[in-house]
């Protein structure tokens, strides 16, 4: 076959940005930019759009002032600008409810398409076109690389997604992700006292372990949010805003330590605007392998996967790190 009759429909090309819903944008405003030094691009209506230093589109990270600390959506770009409607129309045959988005309805982003991961219920939004703003004068860096110059503690860019759902719905979801969506199963685990029925998994469409993760909440509810993570250049970096941060009244969450899974340095940290979970994340590996074999933890090397080296994660009843915050639904 031709290569130029190939077609291999629409496709996901990385997480792009997520939507958070605080009760206090000032605050949040000083963390996100003040603190991890990220580029406020456009803010309007109490709403704030902003990227990190090597994110060269328009933003990755939106600030919504609101009275719930909810998340609105979850954004990624596809691979082609005909794949949003190509979705759209994969979703109307799939029977998943979704509406469009006009160009807009984000700033400096195209039309997009809207759903509820079937399942989990997280709202999703998928896009193609969005703006690659030059940074003002005084924040731009002399790599053309880099959208601003590197400030605060340096976030880079948007990594990855951490998601949870009901054990009755993380099946069912993550099946989807993976069959409808094209997402790749990386490293997993299963309930130890539930053997068929997932405990976690990670997965990506990018050479990184993950892009998005799924797992069980800890209140067994669908939709749940539990954080989203942010590069940052190296391990220095991780523990430079661990010292920073005890200074800051800023709800230290856990770490730096290492994870197995993933084998990235982490620091978990709260946004004190809304409490929404922050993970500093530094290293880690990337798959390049085609045939890549899913990697299955159980137990009692489990633990290692959550914790390689570091501050443990409280993961027993009661622990805190299971906190998670809402999503919306079909409509923000």
């Amino acid at each position: 076959m031709p290569e130029s009759a190939y077609d291999p429909g629409p496709q996901v090309a990385y997480a792009g940005s997520i939507n958070l819903g605080t009760p206090d944008l000032e605050r949040s405003l000083w963390f996100f930019r003040d603190v991890l030094g990220m580029e406020v691009v456009a803010q309007s209506g109490g709403v704030a759009y902003l990227r990190g230093y090597q994110e060269l589109v328009h933003h990755s990270l939106v600030l919504t002032q609101q009275d719930e600390a909810r998340v609105n959506s979850y954004g990624f770009r596809v691979k082609r600008k005909q794949d949003v409607e190509l979705f759209h129309k994969q979703f109307e045959s799939e029977g998943v409810q979704s509406v469009e988005l006009a160009a807009g309805d984000e700033i400096g982003r195209g039309e997009a398409v809207r759903f509820l991961v079937p399942g989990s219920e997280h709202p999703f939004e998928f896009y193609y076109d969005i703006e690659r703003p030059l940074a003002e004068e005084s924040l731009r860096s002399k790599l053309p690389s880099n959208s601003s110059r590197r400030r605060g503690l340096g976030v880079r860019r948007l990594d990855h997604i951490n998601l949870q759902t009901s054990a009755g719905t993380v099946n069912e979801a993550e099946n989807w992700l993976r069959s409808s969506l094209g997402f790749r199963r990386r490293e997993f685990a299963m309930l130890p006292q539930a053997p068929d029925v997932i405990l976690a998994s990670w997965l990506s469409v990018t050479p990184q372990v993950h892009d998005l993760a799924i797992g069980v909440s800890a209140d067994d509810e669908p939709g749940r949010f539990h954080h989203v993570a942010f590069n940052v250049e190296n391990f220095h970096d991780v523990l430079r805003a661990a010292d920073e941060i005890r200074d800051l009244d800023i709800a230290y969450g856990h770490g730096p330590g290492k994870h197995g899974i993933g084998q990235a340095m982490y620091l978990y940290v709260h946004d004190p605007g809304s409490g929404h979970r922050i993970e500093l994340y530094s290293g880690g590996y990337h798959i390049f392998d085609p045939d890549w074999a899913a990697l299955e933890w159980k137990l009692p090397e489990l633990e290692f996967g959550q914790t390689w080296y570091g501050d443990v994660l409280d993961v027993g009843p009661g622990g805190q790190f299971l906190s998670t915050s809402p999503s919306a639904g079909l409509t923000k």
